[in-house]
């Protein structure tokens, strides 16, 4: 028996010791009854063995209860708590309106005089009461002199005492369209949208005509229209508060669950993840880890995934006296095993030589990391299928370091 077969028998006994259970193995049961054959009292496993290339399932949470989302409130009508003043509202279905006169028409000066005489006409037609005769004149004048912004008002002004509120609007938006500071068409508007009922729009347009041509008329008006208009724009306030928190809290709901469903499937990830190197570290420690110095001597085959435990030894022991027999079938893992590797334990073993301390390993929390990263667990797929490949990856500090850190937990100096 040579020095390295001794050397690697004392370093299996070293692992029993510090594992126990480990002679408890499906791998290890020839062994296991051959030391109970020779009157051996071995102790009881500890825990249930775990399933030959399974790590030992942690017990599963019990799911917390999912929180109960209150009730939303219905939803509130933007004037379902408006208490408004509708004294003297009418209604107006007439839809038909009146046409516009052809802007494009030259006006001469004879005209503009013509239609000032027509505009007269009507002023006194409406004094006397004829508003439907005020209302055929101004549209003759109109006719005439279709640029003017303050026939257009006034005949709006006439349709308001025939109640044709609808018409006295269009008539207004054409005379405001003509000269957007017309005193006259935003107050004959506001007017309208007061009896109409619409009072923040009846609201804006009288304020503009008080800005524009104060008058005392424009000025009633706009008080008789402001509590109301008031309540409205407060009110509109307070919906779209409500609405931005409703939007804001249904932001942060989408976000808390966003986070729980990300730390739900990272916990899983994880815990489908431990008791071994992430992604089963296909294919073992492939040659020694590309010649490390001083030691690991090529371990041709690698580890094998150390899929129970110990990894394998499936090509024995080669020669233990006493009747190992070479321990076929190894420990489940270590395919090509030991044998051939670490030549002579001399020509590189550098110091000790031997079995490396596997528990140390798999015990590190830092080289479990490292093995999460699906850049370095390629990496090493890649090395483990062809060992030369590792010259690939000397620039890539990631696989580096994590090959310096399995050096130094082997005891040897990281390679160079």
């Amino acid at each position: 028996m040579d020095q390295m077969q001794l050397e690697l028998l004392k370093e299996f006994v070293k692992n029993l010791k510090r594992d126990p259970d480990t002679i408890h193995l499906p791998e290890l049961s020839f062994f296991k009854e051959w030391l109970v054959s020779l009157g051996a009292n071995l102790p009881p496993p500890s825990k249930p063995e775990p399933t030959k290339g399974e790590t030992k399932p942690e017990p599963a949470k019990e799911p917390e209860p999912e929180p109960v989302p209150e009730p939303e409130p219905e939803p509130e009508s933007e004037e379902s708590d408006l208490e408004l003043d509708e004294t003297d509202v009418i209604t107006d279905d007439d839809e038909e309106l009146p046409e516009y006169a052809d802007a494009s028409l030259e006006v001469t000066e004879e005209m503009l005089d013509a239609a000032d005489e027509k505009r007269s006409a009507a002023m006194s037609a409406m004094s006397e009461g004829n508003l439907e005769e005020a209302v055929k004149i101004f549209t003759e004048a109109i006719k005439v002199n279709p640029m003017s912004a303050l026939l257009y008002a006034k005949r709006g002004s006439a349709f308001i005492k025939l109640k044709k509120l609808n018409k006295a609007i269009h008539d207004c938006d054409k005379a405001i369209e003509l000269n957007p500071d017309s005193a006259q068409g935003y107050k004959w508007r506001g007017m309208a949208k007061k009896k109409l009922g619409q009072w923040e729009d009846a609201y804006h347009d009288l304020t503009m005509a008080c800005k524009l041509d104060y008058d005392d008329t424009a000025n009633e008006l706009l008080h008789d229209v402001t509590p109301n208009a008031k309540k409205i724009i407060e009110h509109k306030r307070k919906y779209e508060r409500k609405k931005q928190e409703k939007e804001l809290n249904a932001r942060k709901e989408r976000i808390r669950k966003a986070k729980e469903d990300y730390e739900k499937q990272r916990q899983e990830s994880s815990t489908g993840s431990s008791g071994g190197f992430p992604g089963g570290f296909p294919g073992g420690f492939p040659g020694g880890m590309g010649g490390m110095p001083g030691g690991m001597g090529g371990m041709p085959g690698g580890m094998g995934g150390m899929p129970g435990g110990m990894g394998g030894m499936p090509g024995g022991m080669g020669g233990m006296p006493g009747g190992m027999g070479g321990m076929p079938g190894g420990m489940g893992g270590m395919p090509g095993g030991m044998g051939g590797g670490m030549p002579g334990a001399g020509a590189g073993a550098g110091g000790g030589g031997g079995m490396p301390d596997l528990s140390k390993l798999l015990s590190d929390p830092e080289i479990l990391s490292a093995f999460q990263d699906p850049e370095v667990s390629a990496a090493f797929q890649d090395i483990s299928t062809n060992p030369a490949n590792i010259s690939k990856y000397q620039d890539n500090p990631k696989v580096q370091t994590l090959i310096n850190k399995m050096a130094g937990k082997f005891g040897q100096p990281p390679p160079e």
